[in-house]
């Protein structure tokens, strides 16, 4: 195999000399890697060893190893097994075993929906080239009773409405278009997750769910029982939006107004759970930083976000400085910048009261 070693953290990987190394990648040869994806691998150690407990750990889709090594190296606690349907990815993976000297990860290759009839694990990850949708019936079946799911969604552009066709026949959800499209896309892969967890009396609890780059992640506790699943199923909501007026709305039934959905209408986080992640020896530690902070103070038990892009060109004034903005909203009920885009903020006050402070702190700034 035609190899270079990198450094991640504190984690050697060996990975093919020809890799993606940025966007969503390209399947290069036969074992696909992209290096771009380093902070969605620093997530997952920083994650996992923020659990102060033993935990069996099934990478689903590892391909070379490097998530799966970086979890038994980075989060000593784990018991790690590095599975890829390709039998070409397994001299990777021991290779990646080996020169890390973990004890704790076990290469396997096998595939996933096999794995999974016959094995139950704490964590599941499931990182796919596109949609998660084929796998996710098996990973659901196969966590144990309070594990956790960790699932990405490669497949931006339908999630953010840029194909509604390909969104409505994998996830059976009308998509949202426009400033509010990344946030709709990650609320998409949520509540498609309790719709489908829901089939199997299964409800869930999310626990740190995000948009960054070209992919949706969200990392989601399984609670068992039909109450749970009944429960998790009352956060769908459905969203009207008039990008001439900017009024947004969200409805917990889809009417003639409220076409866009359903989308996942609850929390994205566990604060108390955030508040045990931390950056330190990460790969890409300033970013890992920037986006804890974000997410530590992002109000989250709100839907829709506004920019201050579509903000000014609706009033035509200045925009204000993001900081000032935020602080004075603050004066008038809840706001928060948010991580889904460095110019959008969370609020719980109404387009005119934003509007109304929004016009003040404009005249302000000039």
């Amino acid at each position: 195999m035609n190899y270079v070693e990198i450094q991640e953290g504190p984690t050697r990987l060996i990975v093919p000399e020809d890799h993606s190394s940025g966007g969503p990648g390209k399947i290069n040869g036969s074992v696909f890697f992209n290096e771009q994806m380093a902070f969605n691998r620093d997530i997952s150690v920083m994650f996992l060893r923020a659990f102060d407990k033993e935990l069996k750990v099934l990478d689903a889709m590892t391909a070379t190893g490097s998530r799966a090594v970086r979890i038994a190296n980075e989060a000593p606690k784990t018991n790690v097994t590095a599975n890829d349907i390709s039998a070409y990815a397994i001299p990777f993976i021991e290779k990646n075993i080996e020169i890390n000297g973990v004890t704790n990860c076990t290469p396997s290759n096998r595939n996933l929906h096999s794995i999974l009839a016959e094995n139950i694990y704490d964590y599941i990850d499931i990182d796919p080239f596109g949609s998660p949708m084929p796998f996710l019936h098996s990973a659901i079946q196969g966590a144990r009773r309070h594990g956790y799911l960790a699932i990405t969604a490669t497949d931006a552009a339908p999630l953010a409405g840029a194909h509604r066709a390909k969104c409505e026949r994998r996830y059976q959800v009308r998509p949202l278009r426009g400033i509010m499209c990344h946030e709709a896309g990650l609320r998409i892969l949520i509540g498609t997750m309790a719709r489908e967890m829901a089939k199997f009396d299964k409800g869930l609890r999310p626990m740190l769910s995000f948009s960054a780059d070209h992919y949706f992640r969200t990392y989601l506790q399984v609670m068992d029982g039909a109450n749970n699943a009944d429960e998790a199923l009352k956060n769908l909501i459905y969203i009207a939006f008039d990008p001439v007026t900017l009024e947004r709305s969200y409805s917990y039934e889809p009417d003639k107004k409220h076409i866009y959905g359903p989308f996942w209408g609850g929390r994205l986080f566990d604060k108390e759970h955030l508040a045990k992640m931390d950056a330190h020896d990460t790969c890409v530690e300033r970013k890992c930083n920037k986006y804890l902070d974000l997410w530590k103070e992002e109000i989250d038990d709100i839907p829709l976000l506004y920019d201050m892009s579509e903000i000014s060109s609706f009033l035509k004034v200045t925009t204000p400085r993001m900081d000032t903005f935020i602080e004075r909203m603050n004066e008038y009920g809840r706001t928060s910048k948010t991580h889904i885009s460095p110019t959008a903020f969370k609020t719980e006050l109404s387009l005119k009261e934003i509007c109304d402070v929004y016009t003040e702190v404009s005249k302000e700034t000039v």
